[in-house]
C-alpha cells in the first residue's frame, strides 16, 4: 500500500484519519486489507493475545515509531479484524496513552463503547478506537453507495454486509442501522433480553431500553430458536417498542426477526413514518381558486360541529388523523408475509383508507 504515517500528518480524530487514508488510497475497496493496512502504517507484527479476559493489546516504543498488535486466539475472523483496526486507532491517534504501563490492553466490553458522557479520559480513548475501526472497515464513501443497492431494510442485507467486508454481524449491524437511508433501529437480543441497540438518527424514541426482555408481543417469541432463521417483515404493534407522544398517533412499525446459534438474535424494526416537508411551499403551483378551497375546508375543520363533516363510520379514525393522512403521501407498506394480514379496504369507500 502506498500509504505512510505522513499522509496522516495534522490530524488526530478517527475521521480525519480514515478520511487521509482514503485520500492516500483511492483505489482501496472492500473487504478493506486491514493488515495490510496496519503493516504500511509501522505495525511491525500481528501475534497472538494469550491474556484471558482480554480481546487485543498494542505494544509500542517510547517515541511511538512502531508497534505490535496482539489479538485474542480465540477470535473470529470479523472480530480479529475489528481487533486490529482498534488497536491501530490507538497507535495512530497521538493523544492515546496507556493508562497503566507501556501498553494497551483492551476487553471486548472495552470494544463496545461507542458514546461516554463522564469525562473518563479511558472511556474516550476506547470509543476513538472504536470509531476508526468501524470506519477503516467500512468506508462511507464505500458503505452508502452498497447500502443503496440493497433497496428496502431485511437482516439478510445485514448478513450479506457481515460477508462482503468481513465484519463481524454485531459490527454489520451497527453500520447497517447508521447509514441506512431509512429510519430503523437493530436491536441485539439474548435469551430473550436486549443487550445493545443500534438506530438511525430519525428513529422515534424506544420504549424499551437494553437490559430489557423483549417485548411479548414481538414475532421473536413466536419463531423457533435452533440455528439461523430469518423471518419475514411484519407489522407488529409500535406501542411494545414505541415512546407514545400524548396527541400524536405513532407510526405504523415492521418487525423481523434473525435466530442465531447460542440463544443470540437480530431484531429489525422499521416506522412507517410521515415524509414531511417543513420547508415546502404548500401553495406552490396552485391556483388562488385552489388555494381558498383549501383555506376554507381547513377554517370549516376549526369550527365543525359534528354535523356538516362526513367522517368514516367503518373505521372511525381522529380528526388529527385524517387531516394528518389526508394531505401527506404514505409509503406502500410492504407486502403481507409470514401469517400478516393485509388491511380490508374501507367498506364506506373512504378515500382516506
Amino acid at each position: 500500500m502506498k500509504v505512510t504515517r505522513l499522509d496522516l500528518d495534522g490530524t488526530g480524530s478517527p475521521e480525519g484519519l480514515v478520511t487521509k487514508i482514503l485520500k492516500a488510497e483511492p483505489d482501496l475497496t472492500y473487504p478493506v486489507p486491514i493488515e495490510e493496512l496496519a503493516a504500511a502504517l509501522d505495525i511491525k507484527e500481528i501475534a497472538v493475545l494469550e491474556t484471558a479476559g482480554f480481546e487485543g493489546s498494542l505494544l509500542m516504543d517510547q517515541y511511538r515509531t512502531k508497534g505490535i498488535i496482539l489479538v485474542s486466539k480465540d477470535a473470529r475472523s470479523g472480530r480479529r479484524r475489528f481487533t486490529i483496526g482498534h488497536e491501530l486507532g490507538h497507535f495512530l491517534i497521538p493523544t492515546h496513552k496507556p493508562v497503566k504501563g507501556d501498553a494497551f490492553l483492551c476487553s471486548r466490553d472495552d470494544m463496545r463503547l461507542w458514546s461516554t458522557a463522564e469525562q473518563n479520559a479511558y472511556a474516550r480513548m476506547e470509543v476513538e478506537a472504536n470509531k476508526f475501526s468501524a470506519l477503516m472497515l467500512m468506508p462511507p464513501p464505500l458503505l452508502r453507495p452498497y447500502l443503496a443497492r440493497t433497496g428496502d431494510p431485511d437482516l439478510k442485507h445485514v448478513l450479506a454486509l457481515h460477508d462482503d467486508f468481513e465484519v463481524s454481524k454485531d459490527s454489520a449491524a451497527r453500520a447497517y442501522a447508521q447509514f441506512h437511508e431509512e429510519p430503523i433501529a437493530l436491536a441485539v437480543v439474548h435469551e430473550g433480553k436486549v443487550q445493545r441497540i443500534y438506530k438511525g438518527l430519525k428513529f422515534p424514541r424506544l420504549s424499551v431500553a437494553e437490559g430489557d426482555a423483549v417485548p411479548h408481543l414481538s414475532i421473536y417469541w413466536r419463531r423457533p430458536a435452533g440455528g439461523d432463521d430469518l423471518s419475514g417483515l411484519v407489522e407488529t404493534q409500535a406501542g411494545q417498542w414505541l415512546q407514545f407522544d400524548w396527541g400524536k398517533p405513532l407510526p405504523a412499525l415492521f418487525e423481523q426477526v434473525l435466530h442465531q446459534q447460542r440463544g443470540y438474535a437480530l431484531i429489525l424494526l422499521w416506522p412507517e413514518l410521515a415524509e414531511e416537508d417543513e420547508d415546502a411551499d404548500l401553495d406552490e403551483n396552485r391556483t388562488s381558486k385552489q388555494r381558498l378551497s383549501e383555506r376554507m375546508a381547513t377554517s370549516r375543520w376549526r369550527n365543525w360541529s359534528g354535523a356538516d363533516m362526513p367522517i368514516c363510520t367503518a373505521y372511525p379514525i381522529t380528526i388529527s388523523a385524517h387531516a394528518k393522512s389526508s394531505s401527506l403521501p404514505r409509503r406502500p407498506r410492504p407486502a403481507p408475509t409470514d401469517g400478516m394480514r393485509a388491511r380490508p379496504a374501507c367498506p364506506a369507500g373512504c378515500r382516506h383508507h
